[in-house]
C-alpha cells in the first residue's frame, strides 16, 4: 500500500466567485476566511452576527496535485475522505466521483480511472447547511432546541454547531478531516476486531479480519503484540480463507489497564498485517489497553444498581460532561486554534481525579486523538451516538440507513479503545418524549392561519378542518414516536450488538431502560438533575435527590476576567449590557446566577467582583451536590457534573473555559473528586463528618474538629481516628451544638474539619451556622511567605480571621495553582505551589502574586 496526502494548501471561493483564495485542508470556510482577513473574529462582541451569511453560501474548495509514482503504480487507487462537513460533490477532472451528506462517515471511491500523469484537478463544492436544513423543516417541521437554527435533525451534522444554551450558530463548512490518496494492490482489511478474553493467569487478544481482495493468491494474517516497554512481543500467524481470518495469542502476567485513581494504564501495541508470497500489503496498528468492563444492574432496596465494574472492582464514576472543544474543530489539530488543546483538556480534567467523561450526543464522535489521550490518562468514556433534544426523521429509510454507514464507520474505528465504556443511543429524547411535550402535535403557523380564515366563514369548517389536520399530525407523531421507539430500542442495539458485543449499550441519557416510563426517575438507570438551575430551587436541594447515576446537572458562572476581555471592552462590563447577554445563550442565565448569588452571598461592589463571586457560586453549588452523592456511593454509583469544558468565550457550566482557564469549579472538583473525600453533612446545629474513599485498600487517618468564632478562638474541639474502608463512605463523628451555637453567635461562629494522615493535612472542609452572607466576616489579613523549590513556586498563607474562598493569581500569566478558592480558617497555615513560569526570577513572582477573599468581593 502507498498513501500521498492531499492535506495542506488549497484554494477556495465562494461559488459563483471568479476569485480562488488561498486555503488550508483539513480546515473550514470560517477559518480561511479569518485567516485571510476576510471576516471578523466571530468569537469577538457580536460578529456572530456579522458572519452568519457564510454559512448561508455555498463554497468550492479545489487542489492541483500530481500523483505519486508508487501510488499509480498500485493496481487501484482509491480518494479517501476521513471527513467531509458536510453536504459535498466531489468531482476529479471534471467527472464526479461521489457525494458526501454526513459529516460523521469516512468515504472512500476508486478513482484510478480518472487520474491523469502529471497534474489532476480535485474539486469538492460543499452546499449551504442552513439552506438546506431550513428547506427541510419547510417541508416537514422537527423539533429541535430553541437557541438552534430551526431544522438540523434533517442533516447529519453537529447539531450544536447551528446553535445551543451555550453555543454559538456557526456551522462550520469544509474539509474537516485528513484527505488523502490510497494505492492498494492484491487485498486490504476492510475491517479488523480486536477482542479480549481474561482468564486467571493470562489474557487471550484475538483479531478477526474481514478483507477485500482483488486476486487468488494465498494471503496470511498476521497479529502481532507488544508488552508496554517493548520487550515482550506474542505473534500469530493465519492463513486467510476466501475473505476472512481469526488469530490469537495469549498474554501471560497481563499488566491490566485502570481508570484514573485505581491503577496505572499500561498500553500495549498491537500489529494486524496482511501478506503475500511474504511481502505485506496491509497492515493496521493499535494500542489497546487489558482490561474487563460491565455495566452492573441489580435488584437492591432501593430498585436496581447502575454501576461500571472495572476488572472486577465497581468504579465509582467521577467526571463530567464534554462538548465539542471548538466551534471550528480544524483549530484543534496540531494546536492552531486560539482555545485550549485538547490534550491540555484531558490532562487537566485528569489532574482532577475525574475518571470517566461523557462524549454528549449534541457534537460528534471525537477524532482518534481525543481517544487516544483517554486511554492514556485513565479517562473512560461514556459515548454517546449523535442524536440530542430534537425529534429525527427515523421513519425514512434512507435516513436511517446512512445512519447506519455512520455507526459502522465509528464503532469499527473505536471499539478496540480501553477507554471506551459505554454506547448511548442519545441525549435527553426519551426524556422529551415522555416529558417535554413532543407528544402534543404542532399547527404550523400557515396552518393555524389557514384554519382561522375558515372560521371565518364557517365554525363547521372549522372544526372539520381542525380535526384533519390534527389527524394528519397525531399520525405524524405516531410514526415519528414509533419510529424512535424502533430505532434505539431495536435497530440501533442489534446494530451495536454485532460490531461490538463487549460493551454495553444503552437507549438514551436519561433513560430507566423501560421505553417511556420513569425515564428520569431514581429507582434505575441514569438521571439529569437540572431543578437547581432551570428550576431555581436551592443547592440544598441537590441532598434530596439519589439518582443511581447523575449523569448531568450544573450550574453556570462567568469565565475569568481573562477571558471576558477578549470579547467585551470594559463598557460592556454589565451583567445585562448586550454583549454580555450575547455571550450568554441560556436566554435567563445572567438572571438565574445573580438570583441564586443574592441566596448565597452579599452583592458584589463591581464588575470583576461580579465575575469571582460567580466562580465562587458555581463551585460551592456543585460540590455540595458531589459530597452528598458520594456519602450515599453505595446507592449513586458516579457523578458527571455538566460540563468539563467550552467551545467558545461564555458565560457557561464548564470548569475550564475556551481558553482552558481553571474556573472556581475545576480547583473544586480537585477536592471534591479526591481519592479520599472529606466532607460534612449539617444540618442546623447538627454536623456529621465522613470520610469517602475510593482506594482499594483501606485508608486510616485522624479527623480533627473545632467549633471556633471566625478569629479562631476555638468553643470545643476533639478528633476521631479513622479506618476508612475501601471504596465505601465511613461515617466519622456527629456533633450536636444545640449548647454552643444560638441566634446570637451564629453569624459569628463555625465548624472546621481537617483530615490527617499522619503530619499531612490531607483536607480541610468548614461548614457555617448561617448563610454566608449573613456572616459577620472582617478583613482578613492574609500573610503570604514565598519561595522557590525545584522550579516550583511556593506559597504560604495564613489568616487572623476566616478568609472564604481565597483566589490566588499571577499576573499576566495563566498559573494553575495545587489549590485555589479555598477556605482559610484563622490560625492555620496553607501551602500552595505552581510552577515558577518560565524566565521569572522570585522577585517578579512576588510582585505578581495577587490575592483576595470573598470579603474583598463586597467591601
Amino acid at each position: 500500500m502507498n498513501v500521498q496526502s492531499l492535506s495542506g494548501r488549497w484554494q477556495f471561493r465562494q461559488a459563483g466567485s471568479a476569485e480562488w483564495l488561498p486555503a488550508t485542508v483539513p480546515g473550514g470556510v470560517h477559518t480561511d476566511l479569518l485567516a485571510l482577513g476576510r471576516i471578523p473574529d466571530p468569537f469577538v462582541g457580536d460578529n456572530e452576527k456579522k458572519v452568519a451569511w457564510v454559512a448561508e453560501q455555498d463554497w468550492e474548495y479545489r487542489c492541483r496535485f500530481a500523483p505519486a509514482d508508487a501510488v499509480l503504480a498500485e493496481e487501484k487507487v482509491f480518494l479517501v475522505c476521513e471527513g467531509l462537513d458536510t453536504l459535498a460533490e466531489v468531482s476529479l477532472n471534471g467527472q464526479v466521483v461521489g457525494a458526501a451528506n454526513n459529516m460523521y462517515r469516512r468515504y472512500a471511491w476508486e478513482i484510478k480511472h480518472l487520474l491523469r500523469l502529471g497534474e489532476n484537478e480535485l474539486l469538492i463544492r460543499f452546499r449551504s447547511p442552513v439552506k438546506f436544513i431550513q428547506a427541510e423543516q419547510a417541508k416537514r417541521p422537527l423539533k429541535g432546541v430553541p437557541q438552534a437554527i430551526e431544522g438540523s435533525p434533517h442533516l447529519r451534522k453537529a447539531p450544536c454547531q447551528f446553535g445551543w444554551d451555550w453555543g454559538p450558530q456557526l456551522p462550520p463548512i469544509g474539509v474537516w478531516k485528513e484527505i488523502r490518496l490510497e494505492g492498494r494492490s492484491a487485498a486490504r482489511l476492510e475491517d479488523v476486531h480486536l477482542r479480549q478474553k481474561h482468564g486467571e493467569r493470562a489474557v487471550t487478544v484475538s483479531v478477526a479480519v474481514a478483507v477485500e481482495r482483488w486476486n487468488e493468491a494465498p494471503l496470511n494474517l498476521i497479529l502481532r503484540v507488544a508488552s508496554p516497554d517493548g520487550h515482550d512481543v506474542w505473534e500469530a500467524t493465519a492463513p486467510v480463507h476466501e475473505r476472512s481470518a481469526t488469530a490469537a495469542v495469549a498474554i501471560e502476567n497481563p499488566q491490566l489497564w485502570w481508570p484514573n485513581g485505581y491503577g496505572d494504564q499500561p498500553l500495549y501495541d498491537v500489529e494486524v498485517a496482511l501478506q503475500q508470497r511474504g511481502a505485506a500489503v496491509d497492515a493496521r496498528r493499535f494500542q489497546i489497553g487489558l482490561r474487563t468492563i460491565e455495566l452492573r444492574q441489580e435488584p437492591d432496596q432501593w430498585g436496581k444498581s447502575f454501576t461500571f465494574v472495572v476488572n472486577g472492582v465497581p468504579i465509582f464514576a467521577k467526571g463530567s460532561n464534554w462538548i465539542p472543544a471548538d466551534s471550528f474543530p480544524t483549530r484543534l489539530q496540531e494546536g492552531k486554534g486560539p482555545g485550549a488543546s485538547l490534550e491540555q483538556l484531558i490532562r487537566d480534567a485528569a489532574a482532577t481525579h475525574q475518571n470517566m467523561l461523557r462524549v454528549w450526543g449534541g457534537g460528534f464522535y471525537e477524532e482518534d486523538v481525543f481517544y487516544d489521550l483517554c486511554d492514556r490518562y485513565g479517562i473512560l468514556v461514556w459515548q454517546d451516538c449523535i442524536f440530542s433534544c430534537s425529534i429525527y426523521p427515523l421513519d425514512r429509510a434512507d435516513f436511517v440507513n446512512d445512519v447506519h454507514r455512520e455507526i459502522v464507520d465509528n464503532v469499527r474505528r473505536l471499539r478496540h479503545r480501553a477507554s471506551l465504556a459505554l454506547w448511548c443511543g442519545n441525549n435527553e429524547m426519551e426524556w422529551g418524549w415522555e416529558m417535554w411535550g413532543w407528544a402534543e402535535p404542532d399547527l404550523t403557523p400557515e396552518q393555524r392561519a389557514a384554519l382561522a380564515r375558515m372560521a371565518e366563514r364557517e365554525w363547521r369548517v372549522q372544526m372539520l378542518l381542525d380535526a384533519i389536520n390534527n389527524l394528519q399530525l397525531l399520525s405524524d407523531w405516531r410514526t415519528l414516536r414509533d419510529a424512535y421507539d424502533r430505532f434505539f430500542h431495536v435497530t440501533l442495539p442489534g446494530w451495536l450488538a454485532t460490531l461490538d458485543p463487549d460493551r454495553p449499550y444503552w437507549p438514551s441519557s436519561p433513560s430507566s431502560n423501560t421505553p417511556f416510563h420513569d425515564v428520569n426517575g431514581q429507582r434505575q438507570g441514569d438521571a439529569h438533575y437540572w431543578e437547581v438551575w432551570h428550576g431555581r430551587k436551592p443547592f440544598t436541594a441537590y441532598r434530596e435527590q439519589f439518582p443511581r447515576f447523575m449523569s448531568e446537572f450544573g450550574f453556570q458562572a462567568l469565565p475569568p476576567l481573562a477571558t471576558i476581555r477578549t470579547y467585551a471592552d470594559e463598557p460592556d462590563w454589565n451583567m445585562t449590557s448586550y454583549i454580555m447577554e450575547h455571550h450568554q445563550k441560556n436566554a435567563a442565565g445572567n438572571g438565574l446566577i445573580i438570583a441564586q448569588m443574592t441566596e448565597n452571598y452579599r452583592m458584589p461592589k463591581d464588575f470583576p467582583s461580579l465575575v469571582y463571586t460567580s466562580l465562587v457560586l458555581q463551585a460551592e453549588g456543585i460540590r455540595y451536590g458531589v459530597e452528598h452523592w458520594r456519602r450515599h456511593m453505595d446507592r449513586v454509583s458516579g457523578t458527571l457534573y455538566w460540563q468539563l469544558n467550552d467551545c467558545w468565550p461564555v458565560a457557561s457550566w464548564s470548569s475550564l473555559d475556551y481558553f482552558g482557564r481553571w474556573k472556581a469549579l475545576h480547583y473544586a472538583a480537585r477536592r471534591f473528586y479526591a481519592p479520599v473525600l472529606l466532607s460534612i453533612e449539617d444540618d442546623g446545629t447538627r454536623m456529621a463528618v465522613h470520610v469517602t474513599s475510593d482506594l482499594r485498600r483501606p485508608w486510616t487517618g485522624v479527623v480533627r474538629w473545632t467549633l471556633e468564632t471566625l478569629d479562631g478562638a476555638a468553643l470545643r474541639s476533639g478528633e476521631q481516628a479513622v479506618q476508612a474502608a475501601p471504596l465505601a463512605n465511613t461515617p466519622v463523628v456527629e456533633l450536636n451544638f444545640d449548647a454552643e451555637v444560638n441566634e446570637e453567635n451564629r453569624r459569628r461562629v463555625l465548624f472546621v474539619a481537617e483530615l490527617w494522615s499522619g503530619e499531612e493535612l490531607v483536607a480541610c472542609n468548614i461548614a457555617t451556622f448561617a448563610p454566608t452572607k449573613h456572616l459577620e466576616l472582617r478583613k482578613p489579613t492574609l500573610n503570604a511567605t514565598i519561595s522557590e523549590q525545584n522550579g516550583q513556586l511556593v506559597i504560604a498563607l495564613t489568616s487572623d480571621t476566616l478568609a472564604r474562598f481565597v483566589e490566588l493569581g499571577l499576573e499576566g500569566v495563566d498559573a494553575v495553582f495545587s489549590d485555589n478558592y479555598f477556605d482559610l480558617p484563622a490560625g492555620r497555615q496553607r501551602i500552595v505551589t505552581t510552577p515558577l513560569p518560565t524566565g521569572w526570577a522570585l522577585a517578579q513572582a512576588e510582585r505578581a502574586l495577587h490575592i483576595r477573599s470573598l470579603y474583598d468581593a463586597f467591601a
